[in-house]
């Protein structure tokens, strides 16, 4: 995990408190082995933390992810797993567990949220709310007390992006915001939140550059 923009001091840094009436925006990835949260399982998470300057630009900043091993029970479907090509029982794959995954990176998440001097974090994520009711599925089996996020409010990319460019597939909108896209890396939870927040990021500056001070 990379060191977080607030200890850089040679970094333009400004926290992000009043620009969301509090929320921190983090972008979040998953891919799992289905579509039902209850029942399906999360095999990988990605969520990147963002950075604004002092002119009200935006970046990114960490990205956190781990592998994740399916929970006790958990459904698999093969047409999933042949989309994101990820084999959720190879030994070399370092998985762990839900709860040690959710942990590890709501812990940074929670220090962004102190830094950036918010209240707590909101979801950016691309089709959101499907990214949201994995996360918060996996934050109820493990029984996680401290979930940074708001349990219900998100961003979605898909609105800003038909918006900004008239597009809502990711790599489309990736394209038409000038961006490269690359086919064999996607569908990685890293690749594809890394993508979303520079989507995510483009759209906000392009709103500061035309409607900033």
């Amino acid at each position: 995990m990379s060191k977080s923009y607030a200890n850089s001091a040679d970094t333009d840094f400004t926290p992000m408190g009043q620009r969301f009436r509090g929320f921190l925006p983090v972008v979040v990835d998953v891919e799992t082995g289905g579509f039902n949260p209850r029942t399906d399982a999360l095999l990988q998470i990605a969520a990147v933390t963002l950075r604004m300057d002092s002119a009200g630009y935006f970046e990114r900043d960490q990205t956190l992810s781990r592998h994740v091993a399916p929970f006790e029970g958990a459904n698999v479907e093969a047409a999933s797993l042949a989309v994101n090509g990820i084999d959720p029982y190879h030994p070399l794959r370092p998985a762990v567990s839900e709860g040690q995954a959710l942990s590890d990176i709501f812990k940074e998440i929670r220090r962004a949220v102190r830094e950036n001097e918010c209240t707590r974090a909101i979801l950016v994520g691309h089709n959101a709310a499907f990214d949201l009711s994995f996360l918060n599925a996996a934050v109820e089996r493990a029984s996680i007390k401290r979930n940074p996020f708001h349990p219900f409010s998100n961003f979605d990319t898909v609105t800003l992006s038909a918006l900004a460019y008239g597009q809502t597939v990711l790599s489309r909108a990736a394209k038409a915001a000038g961006m490269e896209w690359d086919n064999e890396s996607a569908h990685s939870a890293t690749y594809d939140a890394e993508r979303t927040a520079d989507l995510f990021c483009s759209v906000l500056n392009q709103w500061q550059r035309t409607n900033g001070d």
